[in-house]
């Protein structure tokens, strides 16, 4: 006898699994400096350990994009739990950047699955309020960043190793795990719909596809890039700057969670462009803000973000609905790898800044590696205190730019009909 689809417990399910998704973010953005220390590594290759994550991710989620409607979404997230154990197992007895290198993109692999799975699998079971449920959805990841920034924050205080840190991500893990493989799956909506590939790629190359496609890569690295990096940016401007990504995440959770008024209210676009208009107030007033100020900068810049990730997602699949599972995946592995980009290049730009504002004929790695308390490692952190204002400022040209685009967006959608996929 077949068994019933279970629509909460996959959503609750697919939340777990965005919840390990989330912490493995917020974590390692909080152990940063601690492995940078640990193993000596240079503000270059962490950039390029953190980066794995977000090219492994796009990786994972065009591959399970192109292949999600053929082998069903459940071997799919299957496949993301065996990635997670695999990468957070071998984070936990990483030894140098190589070994952190390999666990950092199972990990990203397993997130993008997770991805390249679950955004079909809730826009499946939720047909006729996809957008307001992938921002429901979506809330997790913003809420395990809460949960990760609090548990180094935390844990660090108490002396407990960045290891044991790391492996508390086990726990939600074996439970999604557990819960997909009781639970039985429905068929993507483009199967179920009966759309052909022939469609799917003909939506795939429409103007308005690609231009969500291209803005996603902004989107994406005004959020995600600065969450990831702001313990490194701002650590010498303010002491708790773990704690502004805590509360950045938290103000996106609760935006999240009350999403479906928002977006009924006004329309996605509509959304987009007022998320847009706050990231780049917020990350202006993070480039150029101190004390306390710096906290205020955060607030505004969380609500600027909270809606860009669900809601880019969202308008794919509610305006270009043939696209399917792919068209989904495709943007969120678009954000995804320009992320991974751009952290690259700004790691290394980050280090050039720092070696200019430091005496002439300073050795970048001597004064990295200075004992607390000398001259030399006073110099490099007010080297540093100069350096994240800078990244940030640079950073804030692509929030412009968003603002000029959805303000285009929002009156070229208005009037439109949003397209109806039929149930075959």
């Amino acid at each position: 006898m077949q068994k019933q689809i279970q629509p909460q417990k996959l959503f609750v399910a697919s939340c777990l699994a965005l919840l390990v998704t989330s912490l493995s973010f917020g974590i390692r953005a909080g152990i940063l400096g601690q492995l940078g220390a640990k193993f000596d590594l240079s503000v270059s290759e962490l950039s390029i350990v953190a980066g794995t994550a977000f090219w492994g991710f796009p990786l994972a989620v065009v591959i399970g994009g192109f292949i999600v409607d053929a082998i069903g979404m459940k071997r799919l997230l299957m496949g993301a739990f065996i990635l997670h154990l695999i990468g957070i197992v071998l984070t936990i007895t990483a030894t140098g950047f190589w070994s952190l290198f390999i666990s950092t993109l199972f990990i990203g692999m397993a997130n993008g699955t997770v991805e390249a799975a679950c955004n079909p699998l809730v826009a499946s079971i939720f047909t006729d309020n996809k957008t307001t449920k992938l921002s429901h959805f979506h809330l997790w990841f913003p809420g395990g960043i809460v949960v990760g920034t609090l548990i180094v924050f935390l844990l660090s205080k108490i002396g407990i190793d960045w290891q044991v840190q790391v492996a508390t991500m086990l726990i939600p893990t074996l439970i999604y795990g557990y819960m997909f493989m009781k639970l039985e799956f429905p068929v993507t909506e483009r199967v179920a719909a009966g759309v052909s590939d022939s469609e799917m790629y003909r939506a795939l190359a429409s103007p308005l596809f690609i231009f969500i496609f291209i803005m996603m890569f902004g989107t994406a690295i005004t959020e995600l890039f600065t969450g990831q990096w702001i313990e490194v940016l701002l650590k010498n401007v303010t002491e708790n700057s773990i704690l502004i990504l805590a509360l950045t995440a938290g103000v996106q959770t609760i935006g999240r969670a009350f999403a479906g008024p928002l977006i009924h209210r006004i329309a996605p676009t509509g959304v987009l462009v007022v998320s847009a208009v706050l990231s780049a107030l917020g990350l202006y007033l993070l480039g150029h803000s101190t004390g306390n100020m710096i906290f205020v900068a955060a607030f505004i810049f969380g609500l600027g973000v909270t809606y860009f990730w669900p809601t880019m997602i969202g308008f794919v699949s509610e305006n270009i609905p043939k696209s399917g599972a792919l068209g989904m995946n495709l943007v969120g592995g678009a954000g995804m790898f320009a992320v991974s980009v751009y952290m690259y290049f700004m790691g290394s730009f980050y280090d050039g800044i720092v070696g200019r504002n430091l005496p002439a004929g300073a050795s970048l790695d001597a004064y990295r590696t200075a004992a607390p308390g000398t001259t030399e490692a006073t110099a490099f952190a007010q080297a540093q205190a100069v350096a994240g204002p800078e990244i940030l400022n640079a950073t804030l040209i692509i929030p412009i730019i968003l603002v000029v685009a959805f303000i285009g967006l929002f009156f070229y959608m208005r009037g439109k009909q949003k397209p109806q996929l039929q149930t075959a």
